[in-house]
């Protein structure tokens, strides 16, 4: 008897679940990525270098291995930009799934606006623009004929990477350039900005049914990029507003066409209800599908979300899932339903939540194995390691790592995450332009408060002093700083008390300290910019 087997296109950790699920299922795993040293490759059976964004070499990769004499039984993906190519190979093999044209609408942004217009679902007023339509808009802008602030944002990529707020007609040129050079096509989305919480969904659809598998609070901050700092599982937004996002959700992948597989969307709930902001045909990335999700509801998503793929059916998905009602918001109320609603709860809570470091290059990483022990820590996943430069980011592919928890209630899953983070420092190495630069406040011009400082005080300089060497810094906090020095937070959720205790722990045989600069340093950048400058004087 033939072996089966499942092509997964990704070898990158957010595809890991996929793999050991397609294991799981008695499936052989062919995986693809264009990095042969993707972190998951030595996972597969079998794994094959072929660039994701080649559908024909994928295409050519499926025939390889069925000369193999394997039987490909589906392809899948999960938090990757491929969810077409995905569909291409599966229809080419006449596998489940999607169809190949939905999922390129889900795929371009500026095709899943026309279908959202086309069929009233609530979505921003947008425009496609290329570097023509740039000089355009330019004029536009000189006249105030653009009403700002808008949004900007690759038509064909992911991970918030040439995506930011456009609050201006001097941040218009730069901004538009970034989004087209990180664009495949050389194209951009030029939209309005919905203001609103903002909310991750997943939900699998199958025979007719559409069944929510997923909904978290996103976190998103640090203007005028939109970077997710984490996110909450489950959402705690009251059932009347979850509902309307989930009837507009469904009305979205709806409109794209979306029959039998994995949806992911991005929704955000503003003063005129439900709008959103896109629809993916593949499970979250983000830790979502693949972590938070299984931690808080007991279902591995990514298994039954394969099942669909294989022609297999989702029977922990179907056994389990409640009915929900249709009760979509005023502004889609004249819409004809349409799926069947489901919705597979979370009995617990997980959190997940990302560190950031400030612009330089890392010496030193203390407090990972710390971290892992914090009770309710399920995870500790570093990306940045010793000699990375890391920088302040501007996407979300520029943390440093993640924490995930797993508890019976919010505030503890929270209070998990957050003790997690104040165990781990980056250490920076010295004498680092990009690490002066930040310390001393140099911006670009179209980015504005951008890098935030980690603490926001006034401080009497007049009355600041030098610190003794080897003198705990705790005994010589300014006065205006330890006021508030346990209410005030850095990116990491920190207190400041938190930091001056951390440098004492780390740092005690520092020299003599310039308290002017130190302390301007420990405001600016919290323990990095302490450690910093401490062991630079």
């Amino acid at each position: 008897m033939n072996e089966k087997a499942v092509i997964i296109l990704g070898a990158g950790l957010m595809q890991k679940p996929a793999i050991c699920a397609a294991k799981e299922l008695g499936f052989k795993t062919v995986v693809a990525d264009g990095n042969p040293d993707a972190v998951c490759s030595k996972m597969a059976d079998i794994f094959e270098p072929v660039d994701l964004k080649d559908k024909d070499g994928l295409v050519q990769l499926a025939e390889k291995i069925k000369e193999k004499g394997m039987v490909i039984a589906g392809v899948f993906t999960a938090g990757t930009d491929f969810s077409a190519n995905t569909a291409y190979v599966a229809e080419h093999l006449g596998l489940f799934g999607h169809r190949y044209e939905s999922c390129l609408n889900a795929s371009n942004k500026v095709r899943m606006r026309e279908c959202f217009k086309k069929n009233g679902v609530p979505s921003p007023e947008f425009e496609e623009v290329d570097e023509n339509r740039l000089e355009e808009l330019l004029i536009l802008a000189k006249n105030n004929k653009i009403s700002f602030p808008k949004v900007i944002k690759p038509v064909d990529n992911m991970g918030g990477r040439g995506c930011r707020l456009v609050r201006s007609e001097e941040e218009l040129r730069p901004a538009v350039s970034c989004a087209i050079n990180n664009s495949r096509t050389k194209k951009a989305i030029f939209e309005d900005y919905m203001e609103g919480a903002e909310f991750s969904i997943d939900a699998l659809i199958y025979n007719g049914t559409f069944t929510v598998t997923g909904f978290a609070d996103r976190h998103i901050y640090y203007p005028p990029y939109f970077i997710e700092t984490g996110h909450t599982m489950p959402s705690a937004a009251d059932s009347k507003i979850k509902n309307e996002l989930i009837a507009t959700f469904a009305l979205g992948a709806k409109a794209l066409g979306l029959t039998q597989g994995v949806a992911k969307a991005d929704i955000k709930y503003t003063k005129n209800g439900p709008m959103i902001g896109e629809i993916a045909a593949r499970l979250s990335g983000g830790y979502m599908s693949g972590w938070t999700f299984p931690l808080s509801s007991g279902c591995f998503l990514t298994k039954e979300a394969l099942k669909i793929s294989v022609g297999m059916e989702p029977d922990y998905i179907l056994k389990n899932r409640k009915k929900i009602e249709w009760n979509p918001h005023l502004s889609v109320k004249n819409s004809v339903q349409p799926f069947e609603l489901y919705e597979l709860e979370s009995k617990n809570v997980s959190a997940e939540r990302a560190w950031l470091s400030i612009p330089g290059k890392i010496a030193e990483i203390r407090g990972l194995k710390e971290a892992s022990e914090v009770c309710g820590v399920e995870e500790v996943l570093p990306r940045a390691k010793k000699d990375d430069e890391v920088d302040f980011p501007r996407n979300n592919v520029e943390k440093c790592g993640n924490i995930i928890t797993k508890a019976s209630d919010r505030k503890s899953a929270e209070k998990a995450a957050y003790d997690a983070l104040n165990k781990i420092t980056l250490i920076l190495e010295t004498n680092n332009k990009k690490t002066e630069d930040f310390l001393e406040k140099i911006e670009l011009a179209d980015e504005k408060g951008f890098p935030p400082s980690a603490f926001d005080v006034e401080l009497d300089w007049s009355k600041i002093c030098n610190i003794p060497a080897n003198a705990k810094i705790a005994d010589f906090v300014p006065a205006e700083i330890k006021k508030v020095q346990n209410q005030i937070c850095d990116w990491n959720h920190s207190t400041f008390a938190q930091v001056v205790e951390k440098f004492d722990s780390i740092f005690p045989d520092h020299k003599e300290l310039d308290g002017k600069k130190f302390w301007k340093s420990a405001l600016r950048g919290s323990i990095q910019g302490m450690l910093y400058t401490a062991k630079k004087q």
